[in-house]
């Protein structure tokens, strides 16, 4: 192909959801509720897990920090998002795109490995209790929570490198509501087959390695529960949580990432939603549903709010 006429372009625009003025309102409203909704009850819980005794535990400690990925992770699509709604130039400099994707990757990759050792976490604890504050000391957690950071941090900066080899001098729109790795692709004039293999490879090893582990510690939770008849129920529902977690968020990545691209692009958006908008605010909801010690945490941050002596 002829490339030198081609110029980058120094912006793309972004097709978002829906055309339709009305439903952009909707969607608005729809995103600032969850938004807002994802960082109140994300940082509710980080302060939970910080000033409350109980919950000073390497299982908490790295409930604190997936709150944080989520945070985070969500506040990467979700802002730009709402801009584009109610703007009437919805668009995205080529440089903003870029770190768009560099950060939902960055966080997204992390969270993979994150979940993972929460598995690994519950494995310890009701295979080995007698060894889990031993093996999964504090200095332990933070090396696995640093590890998670690091490794995702280096895989995506290595995406994004190969994105920024790509040439892009044809159609300047992404049909989406945020920069994703497949729908920019799209637009490349030049091969992507080195983007296209690094994004499968990259989905086996961070989803399909961890998902692995995950389920080698749940298979042998459930052989360790079926010996313990008197916490049987205790010992599921320690797990329950992470097991809903990790379907939801294992469940969309693998659909967007780990399959050849010949769905409706419009499925593939209200996937992404939710797993980029949806599921951080689902999170800490589903940790702390049917969680006492949470709920003690979280009503000793009410009344130390509610105190007027309160400092």
């Amino acid at each position: 192909m002829e490339m030198g006429n081609c110029s980058e372009p120094t912006e793309f625009i972004l097709l978002g959801l829906s055309s339709n003025p009305s439903v952009q309102t909707l969607l608005f409203c729809l995103f600032l509720t969850i938004y807002v909704s994802s960082l109140v009850a994300n940082g509710l819980l980080i302060m939970a897990v910080k000033r409350d005794g109980h919950l000073h535990s390497s299982m908490y400690f790295f409930l604190a920090n997936l709150s944080i990925m989520d945070i985070c992770y969500t506040s990467v699509i979700v802002p730009k998002a709402l801009v584009n709604f109610l703007g009437g130039k919805k668009s995205i400099s080529y440089n903003g795109c870029v770190l768009q994707i560099f950060f939902y990757l960055f966080l997204g990759e992390s969270e993979c490995i994150l979940l993972a050792f929460m598995a690994y976490d519950r494995y310890i604890a009701i295979c080995s209790p007698l060894s889990y504050s031993t093996v999964l000391s504090t200095a332990v957690c933070a090396r696995m929570i640093s590890a998670s950071w690091v490794a995702g941090c280096l895989i995506s900066a290595l995406d994004v490198g190969f994105i920024y080899r790509l040439t892009f001098c044809g159609p300047n729109t992404i049909d989406h509501f945020f920069c994703e790795v497949p729908s920019l692709i799209q637009l490349a004039c030049t091969d992507v087959t080195i983007n296209v293999i690094l994004m499968f490879a990259g989905g086996a090893i961070l989803l399909l390695l961890p998902l692995l582990l995950i389920l080698f510690s749940y298979v042998q939770i459930f052989i360790a529960a079926k010996r313990i008849s008197c916490g049987r129920y205790k010992a599921f529902s320690t797990c329950t949580a992470h097991l809903i977690v990790v379907v939801l968020f294992y469940g969309t990545a693998t659909f967007m990432y780990m399959r050849p691209r010949h769905s409706a692009q419009q499925t593939d958006k209200i996937v992404s939603v939710f797993y980029t908008v949806v599921t951080p605010m689902l999170n800490p909801l589903i940790y702390s549903l049917r969680n006492r010690e949470v709920h003690g945490a979280l009503r000793g941050l009410r009344r130390s709010s509610a105190s007027p002596c309160h400092r």
